[in-house]
């Protein structure tokens, strides 16, 4: 085992006045206080220069507690990990003497999880940074209607794109997401100005960040004769090529998913499609892209639709149905874990072996402005609505936010972190990931590649 002391979620609760109070009360380990005593003797910085160096008092998640087999709590222990060239490459005692003149930084006893991954989200278009402006009324408007809005808005917001998608990337980051899959205007109003625009941001922030790009025919792939600037953005660049609706706004469902899994064939890019519709089209078109990439076999894994809202209409055994045939074509599913009527069947696509990610969407825009940017916040969510409030079950729910990557498997042997791991991840205030994800912990730290790319830790 990796661990040299172990910390009851009870004995451990922050650093500071609580965990003296905690010692206290609780009667956590004399290692703890001790630990709360010198980290108040050290400097905070927010930046890490070295590509090799030692992250000390790092609390890792190594096991679940059982009360007649049944899983009630969770066991961690304080470690070191070293990092060296944005990899993890070993994981040592805590504090281990070393011969070596590396650095050392304090994680001040934060748990420490998988970096969270906001994989649906639109940089390239937001208020946040500006003025507050709340969205005009949608009421009695169609998404077309909403189309045209956006038709006279975008040369508005344009001048801004540079400076706040960084402010939209620096608040992600802030709680905790360091990797993401920004989908980006590519239609006859923005032309390729939005994509040109987030790629000179992404590569100023490659040192902290990961971005994937969507080209996102907003307007329509058909409806606005988009099909020839979506090949110029595959060529300039765009990871994925993105869709809309096509039936309720293309009119023409067979048409345009073609044309839009035609443009991913010719330049050998993946899909990523927004998917509203929740009519018997909308399960029409998920059938019609089963059916596709069944007779396209080189699209098996490369293929995402976000939302699917259809998906919410079927009963359980539908539901299964179709999330058996969704596993089989490794299609995965993008939700952004919605509340209100649409209950959708997140748990029975897991339990079929589809993958599910989420992401933030809308932070502030013309179309919403409920977003947090806040991955926990929809583990939260879905944790709420779709599993128990129970230990397991909440650790589980962690999942969604981080690509499946989770610090113990349901038996609750450690599979995460692991030498040769990407030294990307998070450092929460919280006992152990059930009580992030129920709590929505706040982050001290969020680590990208071994950079140090938001919060602070304790300089040795």
């Amino acid at each position: 085992m990796k661990t040299e002391q172990k910390l009851g979620r009870r004995a451990f609760l922050s650093s500071g006045a609580k965990v003296a109070t905690a010692c206290t009360l609780f009667g956590a380990m004399p290692s703890v206080a001790m630990l709360d005593q010198q980290d108040k003797m050290l400097s905070s910085i927010k930046s890490i220069t070295d590509s090799h160096y030692y992250l000390d008092n790092v609390l890792l998640e190594i096991g679940f507690e059982y009360h007649n087999a049944t899983v009630v709590g969770t066991k961690t222990a304080l470690q070191t990990i070293e990092i060296n060239n944005g990899k993890i490459v070993s994981i040592l005692p805590n504090n281990a003497p070393s011969a070596s003149s590396l650095n050392r930084y304090s994680a001040q006893g934060k748990l420490m999880l998988p970096a969270f991954r906001d994989m649906h989200i639109h940089l390239d278009k937001t208020f946040y940074g500006g003025a507050w402006q709340a969205p005009t009324s949608r009421e009695g408007k169609t998404i077309v209607d909403m189309i045209a809005l956006e038709q006279k808005m975008l040369p508005e917001l344009q001048p801004y794109t540079q400076e706040r998608a960084h402010a939209l990337i620096n608040l992600i980051q802030s709680h905790g997401s360091t990797v993401a899959r920004s989908h980006c205007n590519i239609e006859p109003v923005s032309g390729l100005k939005n994509l040109e625009a987030l790629q000179k941001v992404l590569d100023e922030r490659k040192h902290d960040f990961t971005c994937e790009i969507v080209a996102f025919p907003q307007h329509g792939l058909l409806r606005s004769n988009s099909e020839a600037l979506m090949r110029e953005a595959m060529q300039a660049g765009a990871h994925y090529v993105g869709g809309l609706d096509p039936t309720n706004v293309d009119h023409a469902m067979e048409r345009s998913l073609d044309s839009m899994f035609q443009i991913a064939l010719d330049h050998n890019k993946g899909v990523d499609i927004h998917l509203h519709e929740t009519t018997p089209a909308g399960l029409a078109a998920i059938n019609y892209m089963i059916k596709t990439i069944d007779e396209n076999r080189s699209l098996r894994g490369k293929v995402t639709i976000s939302h699917a809202f259809a998906l919410a209409t079927l009963s359980p055994e539908q539901a299964d149905n179709i999330a058996k045939q969704l596993a089989e074509q490794q299609i995965t599913i993008a939700s952004t874990v919605p509340i209100g009527t649409l209950h959708m069947p997140l748990k029975i696509l897991h339990q079929n072996g589809v993958f599910v990610m989420t992401g933030t969407d809308s932070v502030i825009d013309h179309w919403s402005p409920f977003g947090l940017g806040d991955m926990l916040e929809k583990a939260n969510l879905y944790a709420q609505l779709y599993t128990r409030p129970d230990e397991l079950a909440l650790s589980r729910s962690l999942a969604i936010a981080t690509g499946n990557v989770l610090p113990l498997d349901e038996k609750g042997k450690q599979t995460w972190p692991n030498q040769g791991d990407d030294a990307s991840f998070v450092l929460v205030n919280a006992s152990c990931s059930a009580e992030a994800v129920a709590r929505i912990s706040s982050k001290q730290a969020a680590f990208h590649k071994g950079y140090l790319a938001y919060g602070s830790v304790q300089k040795q």
